[in-house]
């Protein structure tokens, strides 16, 4: 098992790391905009959280190709449609199984979250 971070705050305060790479699968914890200046946006919070995927599915060895299952997570469902457009254009061809969830999260200021599972490549 290997374990990935990405050196954001929330990390080391709450005890958990980016992502886990373990069984041939990479998990990835659930992820918000990155960054000291949050966008207010919800579709650039949405580019900046998978920015930060991104990194940690390279680091792992694959990308969002390999993709499994996908979770957004959002205060307010009427956020999740504008975020479609960059959705698609992330997993192209190879979309993942997904859920979308309303719920809280840890500060105000987040307005999505997303968490993902993927496949290492054979």
């Amino acid at each position: 098992m290997r374990r990935i971070s990405s050196g954001g705050p929330w990390e080391g305060r709450v005890g958990y790391c980016r992502a886990v790479v373990h069984g041939g699968m990479v998990h990835v914890a659930g992820t918000t905009a990155a960054g000291p200046d949050v966008p207010e946006d919800v579709v650039a919070q949405c580019r900046s959280a998978l920015s930060v995927i991104g990194r940690a599915l390279s680091e792992a060895g694959t990308d969002f190709s390999h993709a499994v299952r996908v979770r957004y997570i959002l205060p307010d469902p009427d956020d999740f449609e504008p975020c479609w457009p960059v959705l698609t254009e992330t997993f192209g061809a190879n979309p993942p199984v997904a859920t979308m969830i309303v719920a809280g999260l840890v500060d105000e200021k987040f307005k999505i979250e997303i968490e993902l599972d993927a496949a290492l490549p054979e």
